[in-house]
Formats: C-alpha cells, structure tokens, sequence
C-alpha cells in the first residue's frame, strides 16, 4: 500500500459551487496507483463538498435556491451573526451537507458515475481561498 497527500486552494467569487473534478482526477492519476481510496477534506465550516451532476447547470441553480430557502439571510434570524448575515447561514448549509468525501479509485481512475462531479459548495457571499486535503491510500 502506498499514500499520497495533497493540498488544493481553490478561488471562491462568492457563494456557489466550483467543480473541482478535473484537477483531483489530475491528482490521483498522477499518483499512478489502480485502486484505492481517495479521502478529500474541506478544511472550512463555511463551505463543504458535494458530488453531484455537473451535465445540467440547472441542477446547482436549482440546489442553490433550495439551500438559500432552507437556511435564509435575515437581520435577527440567528444569534450568531458577529461576520455578518451570511455567516450562520453558511454554518448551517455546512451541517447539512458534507466537510469530507470518499471517492473508491478504480482502474487508476475516479469511479464517479457518468455525471457524477465533485463540487466545492461556497456558502459565503465573499471572495474566499478555500482550502480541500486529498488523502490517497492504494495500490
């Protein structure tokens, strides 16, 4: 068995969602292992990570109005708010979705299914540099 560790900063304009598959497959090929397992970390409590469709941009149009519907901006809406109207918002979408993912390589590949992509979700309404870990262990 072998591991690799990676360290990926991606730039956010604000909330939203950054595919980020491309550049992980890139990663995980280079690491020239077959299989294995692929562990990806967002080191935030104000974004997470989702794998969802990446054919239809009308799919995260969609998840994005959900979420703001599920947790609203609002002056008063939440005791937190010491950064602003965005921030318990963000906190919540956060818990509601997923801070790690695991992610099976198969063939040397990312077995994601055919419109399967891996997403960085930004919850905040600002520019951010997020920051995602890769753990790679295989063979």
């Amino acid at each position: 068995m072998r591991q690799a560790l990676h360290h990926f900063h991606v730039e956010t304009r604000g909330k939203g969602f950054y595919e980020v598959t491309r550049q992980v497959a890139a990663w995980a090929r280079e690491q020239r292992m077959t299989t294995g397992l692929l562990t990806l970390f967002c080191r935030h409590t104000s974004a997470s990570l989702v794998i969802q469709e990446n054919a239809d941009p009308a799919v995260l149009r969609d998840l994005e109005r959900a979420f703001s519907a599920l947790a609203p901006e609002g002056a008063g809406l939440y005791e937190h708010d010491s950064e602003g109207a965005d921030d318990m918002p963000a906190h919540i979408r956060a818990a509601l979705t997923q801070t790690q993912l695991s992610i099976p390589l198969s063939g040397g590949a990312l077995a994601l299914g055919t419109w399967q992509g891996v997403f960085l979700f930004e919850h905040r309404r600002g520019a951010r540099t997020r920051e995602i870990v890769a753990h790679l262990l295989g063979e």
